[in-house]
C-alpha cells in the first residue's frame, strides 16, 4: 500500500487532524498565513514577530527556514535547510523531503506540504504511520524494501546516535549492530534474477514491534532535534572505572532496551551488580540491589555467547509467588535484538524466592512463564538457569538451548532525574500550550498565526 493524497483527501485530513487535536484556532488562520504576510514595505514577513521570544529554544532563529533557503519570495524550504533544521541524516533526510513534497522532485517544500506530512506522520493512525515509515525506508523509491535499504538506514541511525563521540572502532561496530538488528527481521527472496532479499509490509510491522527504539527514532524525525525527540535518548551509564573492560552493556544495547521504557528512565543507569566484580552469588546480588528502589535491567551473557535479559519494573525482594506489573519485559541483544513486552496473558511477571525449602517455590530470580518453566530463570546458585517460550511476554527461548549457564551477569538500576509529578505537570495546560512546539516550528517555516 502507498499513501496517496488527492486534493479533497488533503483538506479532509487537515480538518480531521486539527479538530481531533483541538487546533481549531490554528486552522482558522491557515488561509491568511499559508505563505506569510505582506509587510508595510511590500515585503514578506516570515512568521509572527513575537513568536521566537515566547520560546527560548527558538530565540536565536532570526530568520525563517524559507528565508534561509534563499528563494526569491520565501515561499518554500530547500532540501538542505530542511535536513539541517530537523537534523535528519541522509539517506533518510532526502527520502523524507521527497515524501513530504509528495515526490514532485521540484526541491520545494511548502507550508501545506509540511502540515500534511506531519498530520499523517505524527497524528495519523498506527497503520498510516507505519505505512509512511515503510515508504521512508524504501530509500530507492522502487516500491521494494530491500535488505540494502535497511542496512543504509540503520547505518545512518547508528552513526547519528553514536559515531560522533562514542565510537572508536569506526564502521566495524556499525556492522556488528546492523547485523544484530537485521537478524530479527524476516526477509523474502525477490524475483528471479534479483538476489537481494526484501521485507513485506507485514514483516516490517512485526520487525518494528520487536525494535521499539528504531520505530521511535523514525517516528520522531519531524520533531526538532533539540526538543528531546523520542528514540534519540541514550542513557548515561555510571560504573566504576575498573569495570569498563568487562561490561556487557554497550551504549547501543542501552538504546535498544530504552525504547521500551519511559523517557524519564533514560537519564542515568547505574551498575548495581557485576559478577566479575561481585562474584556469581545470589546473596551478593540481592545485597547489591536491595538498597535500590526502582526498576532494574538484568543482563546475562551465557557460555554459548548469547546475550539476553529482562527489565523488572519493581524492586527485587523476597516473595512466595509471582509479582510485578505489565511494564516488565524480556529482551535479546545477541545474536539478534528483540524486545518482548508483556502480553497481558497472565500476571506471572517477576519472581524472587529466597531460602524456601519447597520444590514448588524454586529459589532464584525469574521472569514470566510458570514455576519451573520460566521465560527466564536464574537459580539461587547463579551458575545455571533456564529459558522457555512463554505467553507472558510472547517470547521464545532466549538462548541456544533451554538450559543456560551464565558467564557474566550484570544488573543496572534506572535512575530518572524527573519525578512523576513533574512529568505529569509537563503535559498539563491548554491544547495550544501543549502544541506550542509545533506552532513555533511552523512559524519558522514562514507562517504567522494571525490568531495570536
Amino acid at each position: 500500500m502507498h499513501v496517496t493524497f488527492f486534493c479533497t483527501h488533503r483538506i479532509i485530513r487537515l480538518l480531521t487532524v486539527v479538530l481531533l487535536t483541538g487546533r481549531l484556532a490554528f486552522l482558522v488562520s491557515l488561509p491568511y498565513s499559508l505563505y506569510g504576510q505582506r509587510s508595510a514595505k511590500g515585503g514578506r514577513e516570515m512568521g509572527n514577530s513575537s513568536s521566537s521570544s515566547t520560546n527560548p529554544r527558538f530565540s536565536s532563529a532570526t530568520s525563517s527556514l524559507a528565508v534561509q533557503s534563499q528563494n526569491s519570495h520565501g515561499e518554500f524550504v530547500s532540501p538542505s535547510v530542511f535536513k539541517a533544521y530537523f537534523g535528519i541524516p541522509d539517506p533518510l533526510g532526502g527520502r523524507m523531503f521527497d515524501l513530504a513534497t509528495e515526490k514532485r522532485r521540484d526541491q520545494k517544500l511548502t507550508f501545506e506540504d509540511l502540515v500534511i506530512a506531519k498530520a499523517v506522520y505524527e497524528k495519523g493512525t498506527k497503520d498510516e504511520i507505519e505505512e509512511f515509515i515503510h515508504q521512508l525506508l524504501d530509500i530507492n523509491g522502487d516500491g521494494t524494501l530491500g535488505r540494502s535499504n535497511l542496512e543504509a538506514v540503520l547505518a545512518a541511525i547508528l552513526d547519528d546516535l553514536f559515531s560522533r563521540k562514542d565510537r572508536d572502532s569506526g564502521s566495524s561496530s556499525n556492522k556488528y549492530m546492523i547485523d544484530v538488528l537485521l537478524n530479527a527481521a524476516t526477509f523474502l527472496k525477490c524475483d528471479v534474477g534479483n538476489d537481494e532479499e526484501s521485507m513485506s509490509f507485514e514483516d516490517f510491522k512485526s520487525w518494528c514491534s520487536l525494535l521499539p527504539s528504531v520505530r521511535k527514532y523514525l517516528v520522531g524525525l519531524l520533531m526538532p532535534p533539540n526538543s528531546g525527540r523520542p528514540g534519540s535518548k541514550v542513557p548515561h551509564l555510571l560504573y566504576p572505572d575498573d569495570s569498563a573492560s568487562n561490561l556487557i552493556l554497550m551504549k547501543e544495547y542501552a538504546w535498544l532496551i530504552g525504547g521500551a521504557i519511559s523517557q524519564q528512565e533514560l537519564e542515568e543507569w547505574r551498575l548495581l551488580y557485576h559478577s566479575s566484580r561481585n562474584g556469581l552469588s545470589f546473596n551478593t546480588f540481592l545485597g547489591s540491589v536491595s538498597n535500590f528502589e526502582g526498576p532494574t535491567v538484568l543482563i546475562i551473557k551465557d557460555k554459548e555467547g548469547y546475550i539476553y535479559g529482562g527489565y523488572a519494573s519493581q524492586s527485587w525482594e523476597k516473595h512466595g509467588g509471582f509479582y510485578g506489573d505489565l511494564k516488565s519485559f524480556l529482551f535479546q541483544l545477541f545474536p539478534k535484538a528483540s524486545i518482548f513486552r508483556a502480553t497481558g496473558a497472565n500476571n506471572n511477571l517477576q519472581w524472587c524466592a529466597v531460602n524456601f525449602s519447597s520444590e514448588t517455590i524454586p529459589n532464584g530470580i525469574g521472569y514470566g512463564g510458570r514455576v519451573n518453566h520460566f521465560g527466564l530463570f536464574l537459580s539461587a546458585s547463579f551458575d545455571h538457569g533456564h529459558t522457555f517460550p512463554c505467553t507472558t511476554f510472547g517470547s521464545p527461548c532466549l538462548s541456544k538451548s533451554n538450559q543456560i549457564h551464565p558467564e557474566v551477569i550484570e544488573c543496572w538500576g534506572t535512575m530518572p532525574k524527573v519525578s512523576q509529578q513533574e512529568s505529569a505537570d509537563a503535559v498539563r495546560g491548554t491544547v495550544l500550550e501543549r502544541f506550542k512546539e509545533d506552532r513555533h516550528m511552523l512559524n519558522m517555516v514562514g507562517v504567522a498565526n494571525s490568531s495570536e
